[in-house]
């Protein structure tokens, strides 16, 4: 049965009239993918060497014990954000002979095929198999990577069960949230340490193997709980996610986010297809090599965080720099319709948050080869990354709405200023002084990672507050909606 549903999407696929831009979209994230696990084989056959220089004076062993649950922890966020629910058009199949547990077996099989599953395969693996087969035995080994394996199931599957329930009662999304930015804030002020936690826990593991089998009956039993909830809630589930979206987009990855992901896919249409849009986004990879002129080896060395502060942001921020400076300003042309039409402006907003986030991920992944001048700066571009997509977001989006200025989208970007008011300078202000503002007290006391962590942090937050933003901005956004709307007409 497994086959023929496997069959069956194959076919709906290749049927499909948008089938050539399924393919393109599918041979880019393919490229990315395989650009991310090669990043990830050269951290994970790197670590022995990467640890002792990263953590100097420390047990590499004891270090790559207490990095194990830091990195599951911001992979759990991670996921919340960007794992997508798998999806099976089960309506046809619902009135056929076919057991409920075959069509559910399907779905969980389909879930495990992420990105997010590949890479902790390459980054902790080689660890394993290089020193601690070496330093506790093969047995051992082999329960960490049990255990590495068994969490990395058991965040699949929580974060899709999280989703899932949050699709009928949002509570479940704002109780997870809480609960993270509680941890979060106790990790903050010492009051616990998720580094000090992991180390217990797979120095425990390393000491006694069999402990390893914990992990995965909790992994098990989170499937077991995933399964039951489908079980009870399959056509319910399917009616809340697949029939609100349509199909109709040319970039099939965004019809998992519904109806927002429709609109992000009608933006991204938009940019492609006129100029001074596409000249925005294409200038972003060309201001990649911007790291060159600031990234220089006795800064780097000397861990001067604070001089290179202002190229890691901008590098990693650029698109949403460059292109949400004008962000409502695009629309401009048909801004009246987009107001008489019948579209959420909530979901309007977190298309644009989708698409900010889709952008500055893919700049971020791009600008990790300055990992091979030091890893340092792959430090310095996470937590850029993180106020991006945390802080540089919101105050991207709160500006935008005091935008009342018409642009040309005909017209080449090259010295045109048309559409250009002091809304776009007084943006840089808060967007470049906030992360120094963070990081300089830090910097000041010679505690520079501290203040990555800090910034970090920072973001973070703001990361996980994106629904209060989203309704802020909603509102803001309905209030300006006819000054704007008069500007354009301008």
């Amino acid at each position: 049965m497994l086959s023929t549903f496997l069959s069956h999407q194959r076919k709906s696929f290749w049927r499909s009239r948008n089938k050539g831009g399924s393919i393109a979209t599918q041979i880019v994230m393919g490229f990315f993918i395989l650009y991310f696990v090669a990043i990830a084989l050269i951290v994970g056959f790197g670590m022995p060497y990467l640890l002792p220089k990263v953590f100097k004076g420390q047990d590499p062993l004891k270090m790559f014990d207490g990095i194990i649950l830091y990195y599951f922890a911001f992979d759990f966020l991670l996921r919340l954000q960007l794992q997508e629910l798998p999806t099976l058009s089960i309506i046809p199949y619902l009135h056929l002979k076919i057991p409920k547990q075959k069509i559910i077996s399907f779905i969980n099989v389909k879930a495990l095929f992420s990105a997010f599953n590949l890479l902790p395969l390459f980054i902790f693996l080689p660890f394993c198999i290089i020193r601690i087969a070496e330093a506790y035995g093969v047995f051992a080994m082999l329960m960490y990577i049990i255990s590495i394996l068994s969490i990395m199931v058991f965040n699949n599957y929580t974060v899709l069960y999280i989703k899932r329930k949050s699709i009928t009662n949002i509570l479940y999304t704002v109780i997870g949230l809480a609960v993270i930015a509680g941890f979060a804030a106790l990790e903050y002020y010492k009051v616990i340490s998720i580094m000090t936690g992991s180390h217990f826990v797979f120095s425990a593991v390393a000491a006694h193997p069999y402990y390893g089998l914990f992990f995965t009956l909790v992994a098990g039993l989170m499937f077991w709980i995933n399964s039951e909830y489908l079980r009870k809630n399959l056509y319910v589930e399917e009616l809340s996610t697949k029939q609100e979206k349509k199909a109709s987009t040319d970039y099939a990855f965004l019809n998992q986010f519904g109806r927002v992901g429709e609109l992000a896919a009608l933006e991204l249409k938009l940019i492609l297809r006129h100029k001074r849009s596409r000249y925005s986004i294409t200038m972003s990879f060309f201001f990649l090599i911007y790291g060159l002129i600031f990234y220089k080896e006795k800064i780097i060395a000397a861990d001067e965080f604070g001089k290179m502060m202002f190229a890691a942001i901008f590098m990693t921020g650029i698109s949403i720099i460059m292109y949400g400076q004008f962000m409502f300003a695009w629309q401009s042309a048909h801004f009246d319709g987009l107001l008489s039409n019948k579209i959420n402006f909530k979901d309007f907003i977190k298309a644009k948050f989708l698409l900010f986030t889709i952008a500055a991920t893919i700049i971020t992944l791009l600008a990790s080869f300055y990992g091979f001048l030091s890893p340092k700066l792959l430090l310095l571009h996470l937590a850029a990354y993180l106020y991006n997509i945390g802080f540089g977001t919101v105050t991207v989006l709160y500006l935008a709405t005091m935008n009342y200025k018409r642009l040309d989208m005909t017209k080449s970007a090259s010295f045109n200023f048309q559409g250009t008011g002091a809304t776009q300078w007084l943006l840089m202000l808060p967007y470049v002084l906030v992360p120094f503002l963070v990081y300089l007290p830090f910097g000041m006391l010679d505690k520079p990672y501290l203040g990555l962590v800090v910034l970090s942090a920072f973001g973070m937050i703001m990361l996980l507050m994106r629904g209060f933003w989203v309704d802020f901005i909603t509102k803001k956004f309905e209030q300006q909606r006819y000054k704007i709307a008069e500007g354009f007409r301008e």
